[in-house]
């Protein structure tokens, strides 16, 4: 399936907020796996071991997509903290990240509304300040081709907005190319009609993508 360029994380942000004298320390990092964002709760218990809360809430894919999310309440009450900062998270337009929000309990109880509030706003806060840059899903690909080709590709691959990870050059040149997957399609094409059908594309897993 194709997948279009979408906004993600350029940097992690931080904010922070007292809120009944709870002090609530909010982060988001880009995240590309749900392992990297329990690596990264992993990393904010080791920095703040005396909070009395660590919730997390990830969103891993693109913005909106629910195959890989998470979300823990950390010992709140049931659906308080961890499903309103997924709540946010989801309907941020923003893909690939993850929050922890932080809490140091002041001993003033704030009931589970007022943590839905604390949790879910902490977020909002934190990705009103996010700065984002355009993820754009690549592929890699191989390739074989005579030295007299090289030309042909080089020129299709830069229209492409693609690049060359690797050379072998042997009797043939073996090439290793990652480009945007939007300009797949067009590339192939370029290739086949500048080859004559020569020239044969294959995926990662060694599939012909043209013939």
């Amino acid at each position: 399936m194709k997948v279009e360029p979408f906004p993600v994380p350029a940097e992690p942000v931080e904010v922070e907020e007292t809120i009944k004298r709870s002090r609530f320390i909010t982060r988001i990092e880009r995240v590309e796996r749900g392992e990297q964002a329990r690596a990264m709760l992993t990393r904010l218990r080791e920095a703040h071991p005396a909070a009395r809360h660590h919730c997390l809430a990830f969103a891993a894919g693109r913005p909106g997509c629910t195959r890989d999310i998470g979300a823990s309440d950390d010992g709140e009450p049931a659906g308080s903290a961890g499903r309103p900062m997924l709540n946010v998270l989801l309907g941020s337009g923003v893909g690939q990240l993850a929050a922890v929000v932080i809490r140091y309990s002041g001993g003033i109880k704030l009931g589970v509304g007022g943590l839905v509030r604390a949790y879910g706003g902490g977020v909002k806060l934190a990705l009103a300040q996010l700065v984002t840059e355009p993820f754009v899903p690549m592929v890699s690909l191989s390739l074989s081709c005579d030295y007299s080709d090289l030309a042909l590709i080089t020129h299709q691959l830069e229209r492409a907005g693609g690049a060359v990870l690797a050379k072998d050059y042997r009797d043939r040149i073996h090439l290793t190319l990652n480009l945007p997957q939007r300009t797949l399609a067009a590339f192939s094409q370029a290739l086949s009609d500048g080859s004559r059908g020569r020239l044969m594309l294959m995926s990662s897993d060694g599939t012909p993508l043209i013939r």
